[in-house]
């Protein structure tokens, strides 16, 4: 089969055929809509998740702050020798709140760290110690990634709920064959099976 002959078959489903059921048709309506909400719902609901992930996370840069603060206990290294500069523990600390206030609770800290060493810890406006707020380049890349799987996760289910419709519409197809054949069947003589 020649190149320009597969060409002209591709929208068959759509052009008018004697042999064109109700099944073709609608199965042909499906994967239509299966290509749009792909295409189009992908991509905002993409958009819209990277949106929301970006504002939230731009809403935490604005809202927490650093403020310096002193280790109340040592940070000891494991004994088992296995660690790594960036280790980190959790460790109580003290620390003044945007009213004046002394506040002492527990945050992450680098391992091997003294008792009354300073450490900078992060808080949000009402002076309850958060993680650190990602950067901007982070943010960007967590607001791209957080898209991509909204819109993977769309794409996946719309593909599967598009798989199982025309899985059903082949079964009905096969069922009506069954019945075709179970009337013509028995004019054409001997039957295998």
């Amino acid at each position: 089969m020649g190149r320009g002959r597969q060409g002209r078959r591709r929208f068959w489903r759509w052009r008018s055929n004697p042999l064109r059921r109700r099944d073709d048709i609608a199965e042909a309506w499906v994967v239509l809509a299966v290509w749009v909400l792909v295409v189009v719902g992908g991509t905002t609901a993409g958009l819209v998740a990277g949106h929301a992930t970006a504002t939230t996370l731009d809403r935490q840069r604005t809202d927490r702050h650093s403020v310096p603060a002193v280790l109340l206990a040592d940070v000891p290294r494991p004994a088992s020798g296995k660690w790594a500069s960036g280790d980190k523990d959790l460790a109580k600390v003290r620390w003044r709140a945007p009213d004046g206030s002394a506040r002492v609770d527990r945050t992450l800290v680098s391992i091997g760290l003294r008792a009354g060493t300073r450490v900078v810890v992060w808080e949000d406006g009402r002076g309850t110690l958060v993680t650190e707020p990602p950067s901007a380049a982070e943010a960007t890349l967590e607001a791209a990634v957080m898209g991509g799987f909204a819109a993977l996760a769309l794409a996946g289910s719309v593909c599967a709920a598009g798989a199982l419709v025309r899985r059903r519409l082949d079964q009905r197809r096969m069922a009506g064959w069954d019945r075709e054949w179970d009337l013509v069947g028995p004019r054409w003589g001997h039957r295998t099976g």
